[in-house]
């Protein structure tokens, strides 16, 4: 299995975004943050690069997108409370993000969701742990194709 996740995220003022970030709570490793790419770091092993877009598209063969008005990815970061999921929604509208949709509450699992400052989709959820096991998901096995 895995160890570590990096997330790559074209950014357009990255000063601003880290701030963005920054203002959620997120913290920047020093070591692989410069005036081209900050590494925000979303727990244990779990990395979100976000690249300014020239730099960006070094790393990538095809054009890069407009993630306000396509969307290229959504990126789904696990909270430790449904209360957890609306404030750091809250604070990310308040910051300049807009928000996503209406919470959605599978009794089980609840998320909501924002657009951060360059577009991209982060939906914030928190999963009950007893009632995972047991509950009916919106993305059963049969849906998931190898």
């Amino acid at each position: 299995m895995h160890k570590q996740i990096y997330v790559n995220l074209p950014v357009r003022d990255l000063p601003r975004s880290v701030a963005f970030f920054q203002g959620l709570g997120y913290t920047f490793d020093a070591k692989f943050t410069n005036d081209q790419a900050a590494c925000m770091e979303l727990g244990e092993n779990l990395y979100v690069m976000l690249l300014v877009e020239k730099f960006f598209e070094t790393f990538a063969k095809k054009p890069v997108s407009d993630a306000t008005r396509q969307t290229e990815v959504l990126i789904c970061v696990s909270c430790d409370s449904r209360a957890q999921v609306d404030k750091l929604v809250a604070l990310a509208c308040t910051s300049g993000a807009r928000k996503m949709k209406e919470a959605q509450d599978y009794g089980f699992m609840y998320s909501n969701g924002f657009h951060d400052l360059d577009g991209h989709v982060w939906e914030m959820m928190y999963m009950e742990p007893e009632a995972a096991g047991q509950a009916t998901s919106p993305c059963t096995q049969k849906d998931v194709k190898a």
